[in-house]
């Protein structure tokens, strides 16, 4: 498994003004990083963008990028698939549309997400033939061009184990897979090792999260509540509560050999906590 850094983890410094999405290249590689994944391309913050100007500029991202001689690992959007008819449509051709996007930065995987809520439906499983069906669509098209798609356990609706292994199944292209973040299982209240030793042969790309778990008892106000009102405050990757190196364990003992992506999004200095979990992540055996 090879040390990679996410750009989302750099959107503290973003939202300030002290850096820009395009700048994440070369403080990754000045923090020591030899790959990076981007999440939702802005060339000019807060500015609505078209298609054609992501390309151009993931197109210089990966020029930035080689000359640092640095790997774009993934590219990561949020969708909403759980519709269907023309929005169905037109949300199939814009992520068509980051499909190419992805294959402009030189990424081999998309992560994208599925959808944020059941609306009307009344179960998860209720939504599974809608979005397979145009899952299916979008990663065949990715197959096209050589960028393989998954979808990370995100988002409440889409995030427990087992519903990503029956979107998995019921979509049954090879094309597709499963982002897995070892952390993000605990906004759901499940077991991360036991939610990766389920997936873990379905891996395309893997993200490194903690979590300091605060019980519904403790009344702790910050953070993420959880989806049984219990709270979670994110950390820096080995000062948390999720067992992230038996994750990796797991996954290596599949067979799992990519990326695994520092995804920070604690209240603290960001670097700081880019730095504490590529020093946890290289004792846990990931390459750097």
């Amino acid at each position: 498994m090879r040390l990679c850094v996410s750009s989302y983890s750099f959107s503290a410094a973003v939202r300030t003004g002290k850096m820009t999405q395009f700048d994440t290249v070369a403080a990754a590689h000045d923090l020591g990083f030899s790959a990076i994944e981007f999440t939702d391309l802005t060339p000019v913050p807060g500015q609505a963008t078209t298609q054609r100007e992501q390309m151009e500029f993931a197109a210089r991202l990966r020029e930035e990028a080689e000359r640092l001689d640095m790997r774009i690992a993934a590219y990561s959007i949020g969708a909403n698939l759980a519709v269907t008819g023309d929005a169905a449509e037109a949300e199939i051709e814009r992520l068509s549309g980051q499909v190419e996007v992805c294959w402009a930065l030189g990424a081999p995987v998309l992560r994208h997400d599925v959808c944020y809520s059941l609306g009307e439906a009344r179960t998860f499983d209720t939504l599974v033939p809608t979005l397979a069906e145009n899952i299916r669509r979008v990663t065949a098209y990715a197959a096209s061009l050589g960028v393989r798609t998954c979808t990370e356990n995100h988002g409440f609706v889409a995030q427990d184990s087992d519903r990503i292994e029956r979107l998995c199944t019921a979509v049954g292209h090879p094309n597709y897979g499963a982002l897995i973040d070892v952390g993000n299982f605990a906004c759901v209240d499940e077991n991360s090792a036991a939610a990766v030793s389920r997936l873990a042969p379905l891996a395309f790309h893997v993200h490194a999260k903690d979590f300091v778990f605060y019980p519904f008892s403790a009344r702790h106000e910050g953070g993420i509540e959880t989806r049984a009102c219990n709270r979670i405050e994110a950390c820096a990757v080995g000062d948390g509560n999720i067992p992230v190196e038996q994750c990796l364990a797991i996954l290596r003992r599949a067979g799992y050999a990519g990326y695994v992506s520092i995804e920070y999004e604690g209240r603290g200095d960001c670097f700081e906590g880019i730095r504490r979990g590529k020093e946890a992540l290289l004792r846990y055996g990931v390459e750097p």
